[in-house]
């Protein structure tokens, strides 16, 4: 599963083998039929993967200590990882891909960004009510948020030399009071 999120965050459905993968992951490509069909099959459970663990993220935030600002700093943080990146490219892919598989395109549909808005939705509200968070369309600071986070995540900025990663702190004055 790494070495497929691996190729298909770099390359895409449409440019990844399963010889791909298997040689990325060290396997031999009848094994990797073994456990799955096709691509088309594992680029789905690795979509899945990512939209489940994005949801599971951002609900731990609600269990942590702090004010809602101190909460969407670690938010903000984890998503900003390394490790994450591969995960943004992949959704990354799929949502401008003409050619993903109908489950795909399903999957994306329920993650909308109205999903992610109404997870967040009583932690904006709770820090505009504290007045840590800018007044306004809470709707529209939650999506903005995101666009940008996406944004950083798809320019493959841990990996280029001409950007440099902004800091946590700097990327949410766009939401402080």
């Amino acid at each position: 599963m790494e070495a497929a999120l691996k190729i298909f965050a770099r390359r895409g459905l449409i440019g990844t083998k399963m010889s791909m993968i298997s040689a990325e992951a060290g396997i031999s490509q009848g094994l990797m039929y073994r456990y799955f069909t096709s691509k088309d099959e594992l680029f789905i459970k690795l979509i899945e993967r990512a939209m489940n663990d994005s949801v599971t993220g951002i609900r731990k935030i609600y269990q942590i200590p702090g004010s809602p600002m101190e909460k969407l700093k670690v938010l903000t943080d984890i998503i900003l990882e390394e490790d994450g990146q591969l995960y943004f490219l992949l959704i990354h892919h799929a949502r401008t891909s003409d050619e993903v598989p109908e489950a795909v395109k399903k999957l994306l549909s329920d993650y909308s960004m109205e999903k992610y808005i109404k997870l967040l939705e009583p932690l904006i509200l709770e820090g505009q009510q504290l007045g840590e968070i800018v007044e306004g369309d809470y709707r529209e600071i939650i999506s903005n948020y995101f666009i940008v986070l996406s944004g950083l995540m798809t320019l493959d900025i841990h990996h280029n030399d001409d950007y440099q990663m902004p800091k946590t702190e700097f990327l949410l004055r766009m939401m402080e009071k």
